[in-house]
């Protein structure tokens, strides 16, 4: 055994193969050798005959191909879920891309005011586009929406109560509760009514000389049905003017745009919030709306300067990249072209009938383990969690399973992300750009070629 041991070359042997091969950083090549030879040391003990120089120098180029390889990469969405968190939410515009590319590259006027030549503010670029496309008297973005809400709660209700009904003291992705950030900010839940049913009396019966505010939450990604109850916005904001407090509404995902012209059930949108008579309307930049990660705060202007002015904002300010992708996304909204220009929008206008020969071609190169089956897109993002958007998918099945299958998509370059449902693996087309549907059909070939056994492939 001790011989076999002493057959596997060593670190220096590999690092003049690597040496040999490309010019690769020192450092990484070290690991990779290093690690090369463990494994060929685990073979060894494991019974096999120790690998030769060459063999152990390209695992080592292996290794190092994916140790150089970014850990952040482009993926194919074919799971059908449009905003989904896990894959980076929206995907953005063209011009959205544009504007990070330019400001990226150059330097920018981000806190400098070219009228006066003096130090401007990097919270007024966004400013007059929040206002156009959501009638709010000032706005505010922020690096998230769970960091709108904290500044909010800090901000106007440290040390105060703020009411909030059982029925939206939820917890959404990531653990990200309510409660919690409430406590965090500083602030007192009092929680009223049931899971199920809560009146504006019970809001009214619960204020005090301690209540800050009101706090509407969007429920995003669960639905209470049946037995139900829910005051109206404008109910809630009466009260609140009638006892002085905030009204305070996070729509979670937040829309600016009419759902139900896209055939889904209606979002509550950001003018409708203000109009019902929020004082503050809390949001995302990166899901409905199609914009990158950020949280914006839109409503009364006394209000949105007082947080401008709060050292929490330096502390969660956006950056220049943000800024400017949010500017180009909000620009298409203004001009009227969002169903062209955002790729949210783009995708939940597709009609059905244009997706099916796509879904169709999937199937057909899988062979015999393909087919066409009738679907749903969901939104995602906490967006109308009771519906979807009608469509087509490829469903496909192997011998080794459909779980076996969705790893060996996410084994492509670039990976294919699907989902499994009822023991087949389901490839929707509305969430793919029509640009990658040959990798995913030249993918689906190469492993299930010659039929749906995939029982070849290793």
């Amino acid at each position: 055994m001790s011989s076999t041991f002493r057959a596997i070359p060593s670190v220096e042997a590999v690092l003049g193969e690597l040496r040999g091969n490309g010019s690769w950083p020192h450092a990484l090549a070290v690991d990779a050798a290093r690690t090369a030879i463990t494994r060929a040391r685990e073979a060894v003990a494991a019974g096999s005959d120790a690998p030769d120089l060459a063999t152990i120098s390209a695992e080592a180029e292996t290794i190092l191909t994916e140790l150089a390889r970014p850990s952040l990469r482009r993926l194919v969405n074919a799971s059908g879920v449009i905003l989904q968190t896990n894959l980076g939410r929206a995907p953005l515009s063209e011009r959205a891309m544009a504007a990070m590319g330019e400001a990226a590259r150059d330097y920018t006027n981000l806190e400098f005011d070219l009228d006066e030549g003096a130090r401007g503010s990097r919270h007024e670029h966004v400013r007059d586009l929040l206002r156009r496309t959501t009638g709010a008297e000032d706005g505010l973005a922020v690096n998230n929406n769970a960091a709108a809400l904290l500044m909010v709660l800090q901000v106007f209700a440290r040390g105060r109560e703020v009411i909030v009904s059982r029925g939206e003291a939820v917890e959404i992705g990531g653990r990200f509760r309510i409660p919690d950030v409430l406590r965090e900010s500083g602030a007192r839940l009092v929680e009223v009514g049931t899971t199920n049913r809560t009146y504006v009396e019970d809001y009214a019966n619960a204020i005090t000389g301690e209540t800050a505010a009101i706090l509407r939450v969007h429920r995003s990604n669960f639905q209470v049905t049946g037995f139900t109850a829910r005051p109206e916005l404008g109910e809630l904001a009466a009260l609140a003017r009638e006892h002085d407090v905030l009204l305070l509404d996070d729509l979670g995902s937040g829309c600016l745009v009419e759902t139900a012209d896209y055939g889904v059930e209606h979002e509550p949108t950001v003018r409708e919030s203000l109009a019902g008579g929020a004082d503050l309307t809390l949001f995302s930049g990166d899901k409905l709306l199609g914009g990158p990660q950020c949280g914006l705060i839109t409503g009364r202007g006394e209000l949105v300067a007082a947080m401008r002015r709060h050292p929490l904002a330096r502390a969660l300010r956006v950056d220049k990249l943000a800024i400017a992708a949010l500017n180009a996304t909000l620009m298409a909204y203004v001009a009227g072209t969002e169903r062209e220009e955002i790729p949210v929008w783009r995708m939940l206008a597709l009609k059905r009938e244009q997706l099916e020969p796509r879904a169709r071609a999937w199937a057909e190169a899988a062979g015999d383990g393909g087919r066409v089956v009738e679907s749903q897109t969901m939104i995602g993002g906490g967006a109308a969690p009771g519906t979807g958007q009608p469509t087509w998918c490829a469903a496909l099945r192997a011998e080794r399973g459909a779980e076996w299958l969705a790893g060996a998509l996410r084994e492509a370059d670039p990976p294919i992300v699907a989902r499994v449902e009822a023991g087949e693996l389901l490839l929707d087309p509305r969430t793919v750009a029509e640009s990658d549907d040959e990798h995913v059909a030249t993918a689906i070939g190469v492993l299930l070629a010659g039929g749906a056994s995939g029982a070849s492939q290793s």
